[in-house]
């Protein structure tokens, strides 16, 4: 959990300087050891490539704890064996006088670290993320001259939650901005008058009210000069007519709704646990969520369990290096995407190269400053996620594609086995829906299919993993879910869905769905789960479609 202070965090990151002061004899104990073993005279490539493991953990971790002279004078040692290591040749004797005295300083600052301490190089990141608080107003102003069209948006904002208030014209929405200030105005440029009245009109709003209600232009006109003039009277979005109402409302939810999303998962691997913890402690200060591995045997499973955004990792390890953890990461399909970011005091050029072309994307070069860390996390995870998006959606509902649901649905089987964990799986069906297409038309349709995805969208929690199957089919994962429960939820949601208003009112079609549910078990993997579920449901249809059917139990009519 993040910490609740920016106090707690010092006193955190603070504890974990203390733990490196008092952990670092120890080390340099450790690594004067190996150096002992090795000499012109007795020369021993293991002793080397153990001399090697221990400086680049005490050049990486030095001056992130404040101690700038270790960590250079470590990283100097570093260098000198790496040359010598690249020769495979023994240590001159001039190079084994030079490494002697410098580890003659590294074993004087292990002896007294605070007076060879730079108060400087210890500046934690100490800026906290902070969330707006309390309920938003969801009232939304709607301004549009197209009576049918002010009709017909304001039903499916009032379905998904929000109060809506329509006007004609801009002139009669300025009094009623002061009076009763609304969360949104969802504007249209064009009006009998002037082509960018409503533009014009939220001119005049913004020069009489301090506070600055964000507005959302629609519009038949799709030209760069209309699209310029939103912008300049500070429009947050642009939707072109016939208008895209779920992407409409998605941004109306973004607007009014406290700014909450899913936290940034990172994944850190690195075997020096002291500095991993304070890799961890940076990150949470700006509300992330952070697991740390040191094996990196591992880490397969952590990826699996705890589902990563990004993975942090440092490039060397005992017996496995990041270059070899990448490669074997990115051969699996599921994990491909995640991005790779390289911790390393290593400054060849070269070889940060190899480690982008093997499948990283950033190469952080230790000691890292915070806001370093935090810029590089942020920017990597946002853009991966914005392309996970358009590659895991299914583009009418915004809900999670076929392919995406089927590799979701594994993943929470394999976690509900190992864990002992129970998990439900739904899968629901819009009834008659072939009807409604033929008899109202393929915009009815997926007006249909959409009203469903925001029904469950509202209703479901935010680790339930919703998905469109194809065609008039959802799916629904419920982790920790047991059949019982889960039946109760899809009761209430269908009933809910078959009291929807109907897109057309002159027509008598019922529109309802019908759910199958099945509880996972030991004899379930992901394909006999789907199949369980599937079968309830065409259980549901048999027995009159509108009702929730659990897979294996007596088939009974939902309440009406």
């Amino acid at each position: 959990m993040p910490p609740d202070t920016t106090y707690s965090v010092q006193d955190q990151l603070d504890e974990l300087r203390q733990a490196y002061i008092a952990g670092l004899s120890a080390r340099v104990d450790q690594l004067t050891s190996v150096w002992n073993t090795l000499s012109p005279e007795a020369w021993d490539t293991s002793a080397l490539e153990t001399m090697l493991q221990l400086i680049h953990k005490l050049a990486g971790s030095g001056a992130t704890f404040g101690f700038t002279s270790l960590s250079n004078t470590a990283h100097t040692i570093e260098r000198y064996l790496l040359d010598i290591q690249e020769r495979n040749d023994p240590l001159t004797s001039e190079e084994y006088t030079q490494i002697s005295a410098l580890m003659e300083v590294v074993r004087m600052v292990a002896k007294d670290p605070t007076q060879h301490a730079s108060t400087l190089a210890w500046k934690p990141y100490l800026t906290l993320n902070q969330h707006l608080s309390g309920a938003h107003s969801r009232l939304v102003y709607l301004v549009e001259d197209d009576l049918l069209l002010a009709r017909e948006l304001a039903l499916e904002l009032e379905q998904s939650g929000y109060t809506v208030r329509t006007f004609a014209h801009p002139r009669e929405l300025e009094q009623v901005v002061h009076d009763a200030p609304p969360a949104v105005i969802v504007m249209d440029i064009m009006f009998a008058e002037d082509r960018l009245a409503g533009i014009t009109g939220i001119a005049q709003i913004r020069q009489f009210r301090e506070v600055t209600i964000p507005v959302l232009f629609i519009s038949a006109r799709n030209d760069l000069p209309a699209r310029l003039h939103a912008v300049r009277v500070g429009g947050v979005a642009y939707f072109t007519k016939p208008i895209d109402v779920p992407r409409l409302i998605e941004q109306l939810d973004q607007l009014t709704v406290s700014p909450r999303p899913e936290p940034y998962r990172v994944l850190i691997v690195d075997d020096d646990q002291v500095l991993a913890e304070y890799y961890a402690l940076i990150l949470q200060q700006r509300d992330m969520v952070a697991k740390i591995i040191t094996d990196p045997l591992h880490v397969m499973v952590g990826l699996v369990d705890f589902q990563p955004d990004l993975i942090l990792m440092d490039l060397y390890m005992p017996d496995w290096n990041g270059l070899e953890l990448a490669a074997v990461i990115r051969q699996q399909q599921t994990f491909v995407g995640i991005p790779i970011v390289f911790l390393s005091t290593e400054t060849n050029l070269d070889k940060q190269l190899a480690a982008i072309k093997l499948g990283g994307d950033d190469f952080l070069t230790k000691p890292i400053q915070p806001e370093r860390l935090i810029a590089s996390v942020v920017a990597r995870v946002q853009r991966s996620r914005t392309l996970q998006s358009y590659m895991m959606r299914d583009g009418l509902t915004g809900l999670l594609n076929h392919t995406t649901m089927k590799e979701l649905l594994s993943t929470e089987v394999a976690r509900a086995q190992r864990q002992a964990t129970p998990l439900t799986l739904a899968i629901l069906d819009i009834d008659n829906f072939k009807q409604v297409n033929d008899t109202l038309g393929h915009t009815a349709g997926d007006w249909v299919l959409k009203r469903l995805a925001r029904l469950l969208q509202q209703r479901l929690r935010a680790t339930d993993i919703i998905g469109r199957y194809g065609g008039d089919e959802f799916a629904v994962i419920l982790p920790n879910t047991d059949a019982m429960v889960a039946r109760q939820i899809f009761e209430e949601i269908c009933q809910d869905f078959a009291h929807i208003q109907q897109p057309d009112d002159s027509t008598t079609i019922p529109i309802t769905c019908s759910c199958g549910i099945a509880a996972f078990s030991d004899d379930h993997d992901s394909n006999s789960l789907n199949e369980a579920a599937d079968s309830a449901l065409y259980g549901a249809k048999r027995a009159g479609r509108n009702r929730v059917v659990p897979a294996g139990a007596q088939e009974q009519s939902m309440p009406t």
